[in-house]
């Protein structure tokens, strides 16, 4: 049996035309995980079965936490749905052509965030500072209208003119400190893209031992503003002077006040510092 995992809730409950397709077909069964143990079903399942997770990175995000240390022993597979699919982004030189992609080699191996009394693993990166923000101010339009499209870029200049201020930045990387001021993100990379495309972190191996700290700091909002596009092809580290990567197993941010934060578009509020473990 091949098992295709699915959220009916997803895309206001319209399912991937591909799923229309293969329902009712032998050896195939359509699987919604509202409500699914998903600690169970991996356990419960025979030996030559397969599975296809339908969705994208909250999709993964979920399953590999609500897994746990438990090593699947079945093939896993990842099938593009929805629009967060920054970890498909990061590996489609590696899988031209592939529908379905063997996801267990990619989730064997992730760090963990530790942050506000909580630990969660994560596939692609944690955001902190403006990008934090911008997820901080979708959820409050996805509260108010559930079916807006969310404008993420333009969140970000809004925030970047007028309602994001930088921080300080106190940022540890095996050890060594070093302080930063006027910072306006300073996110923890396992893969190279988030927030929907950014390649923040061009030169992160996700498939490597050590993660990406980036520092991105800017004396003024104009000056952060002219920068930031560069991003979504990662020149932005061609500045130097505004940009630090370094790399490491051990991670620890603190800001000078509390801001918003994200784990693969999961947004945590309220937060001082967090640390990530490789």
């Amino acid at each position: 049996m091949k098992y295709y995992l699915f959220n009916s809730l997803a895309n206001n409950g319209v399912r991937p035309e591909f799923l229309k397709d293969l329902e009712g077909k032998d050896g195939i069964c359509l699987k919604d995980v509202i409500g699914l143990d998903y600690l169970e079903f991996f356990k419960s399942l025979k030996e030559d079965e397969e599975v296809v997770l339908v969705g994208g990175d909250g999709t993964i995000n979920y399953l590999v936490n609500a897994i746990g240390d438990y090593k699947i022993q079945n093939k896993l597979y990842l099938r593009a749905a929805g629009t967060g699919n920054d970890f498909l982004n990061d590996i489609k030189k590696d899988h031209e052509g592939e529908e379905e992609i063997l996801l267990n080699p990619y989730i064997e191996h992730l760090p963990t965030v530790y942050v506000n009394g909580m630990e969660k693993k994560f596939i692609n990166g944690i955001g902190y500072g403006i990008d934090g923000y911008c997820c901080e101010v979708a959820d409050q339009i996805k509260e108010k209208e559930p079916n807006k499209k969310i404008d993420y870029t333009g969140i970000a200049i809004k925030g970047l003119l007028f309602h994001f201020k930088p921080v300080t930045a106190t940022v540890t990387v095996d050890g060594v400190e070093e302080t930063f001021t006027k910072v306006w993100l300073s996110p923890s990379m396992k893969g190279r893209f988030y927030g929907g495309g950014m390649m923040v972190a061009p030169a992160q191996d996700r498939m490597g031992d050590v993660l990406s700290n980036v520092v991105y700091r800017a004396s003024n909002k104009f000056q952060a503003l002219i920068v930031f596009p560069k991003i979504f092809k990662g020149e932005h580290v061609k500045k130097v002077k505004m940009v630090k990567i370094r790399t490491g197993k051990e991670i620890t941010v603190k800001f000078d006040r509390p801001c918003a934060l994200q784990i693969d578009g999961e947004t945590v509020l309220g937060v001082s510092e967090y640390t990530v473990k490789a």
